[in-house]
């Protein structure tokens, strides 16, 4: 039997509601223009109420949270149970995609790099959120690499390849069986203690390209070509970022997961990658928290994102 809370999901995009999915128990609710009743409001709350089989039903004022002053609202279906570092680190998500949409759109960027793409989470946030240009999406290992095949499919400005990338012409053994984590680095003491993932590991010869050479074919066909690189490859992204040698100036904009606690053995801090970031002419737009210690609240990494500022629009 559903519960209020999902029918009330269900309910609310037929009354002019979007509504954004966060997890077990949590939502982003957020006006799109249509018309619909709310009562008991006041300048940072209001209330859904609906009638179903004759009985009114409502949630209650407590659990609806302002997101700010952007008009939308973070709808709890128990307040009192949420884990608020999980809820924080969903929110965190939706605000990235919304932000990076929003990027896109200003700087007019007409072709993502999804580089550690996995299985398309990443391209099928972008187009949730809207963005309807071209995706081209990297990904090394077969088993993964045929589940993104098939979600990309029916999608014609979505291309995929079967690769790593990084800063040489080469093949290199990467970890596998860590799920979304699978690295070309070893697991660092710290890694190995926080996930239980990385105990073991099986290994695959992955092909690994430059950037820079996977950059023409990539582009074929725009007049204009735009891009923006989205780089999460645990641990490996400064050694993706190399190999786009001086061609990184044509990104107007980028993403990177840099480690605040490192996961891999070698891999970056954040001062490190983010200072490369901005040596090469990018500046940040946003810090978004990926993973945070349950126990301590430290953040372990963030998503950063950066534009290159001399390629926004003249106002």
């Amino acid at each position: 039997m559903q519960t209020l809370y999902r029918r009330l999901l269900d309910l609310m995009p037929r009354i002019g509601v979007q509504v954004t999915d966060l997890g077990p128990g949590s939502a982003v609710v957020s006006r799109r223009g249509g018309p619909y009743k709310a009562t008991g409001v006041d300048k940072d709350t209001w209330l859904l109420r609906r009638t179903r089989n004759g009985a009114r039903a409502e949630i209650a004022k407590g659990s609806v949270v302002p997101l700010g002053d952007t008009g939308a609202r973070l709808l709890l279906e128990d307040p009192a149970e949420q884990d608020e570092r999980k809820l924080q680190l969903a929110a965190a998500e939706y605000l990235c995609v919304q932000h990076v949409t929003a990027m896109l759109e200003l700087y007019g960027v007409n072709c993502v790099f999804d580089v550690g793409a996995n299985t398309g989470q990443y391209a099928k946030r972008l187009r949730r959120a809207g963005y309807t240009g071209r995706i081209v999406s990297f990904e090394p290992t077969s088993e993964t690499f045929a589940r993104l095949e098939k979600a990309a499919a029916k999608d014609p400005e979505w291309h995929v390849h079967q690769c790593g990338l990084g800063r040489e012409d080469t093949t290199a053994e990467i970890h596998t069986g860590w799920k979304t984590m699978n690295s070309l680095l070893s697991a660092s003491d710290y890694g190995r203690d926080r996930y239980s993932r990385f105990a073991k590991s099986d290994t695959e010869e992955i092909r690994i390209r430059r950037l820079d050479e996977a950059m023409d074919e990539a582009l074929k066909g725009l007049d204009d070509p735009r891009p923006y690189l989205k780089m999460d490859t645990q641990g490996y992204d400064l050694e993706v970022f190399a190999g786009a040698g001086e061609r990184v100036a044509e990104f107007v904009g980028m993403q990177s997961e840099v480690a605040v606690l490192r996961l891999y053995e070698g891999s970056p801090g954040m001062g490190e990658a983010v200072a490369a970031y901005e040596a090469a002419g990018f500046g940040i737009t946003g810090m978004y928290p990926v993973t945070r210690e349950a126990t301590t609240g430290r953040v372990i990494e963030f998503d950063c994102v950066l534009m290159r500022a001399d390629a926004a629009p003249t106002p």
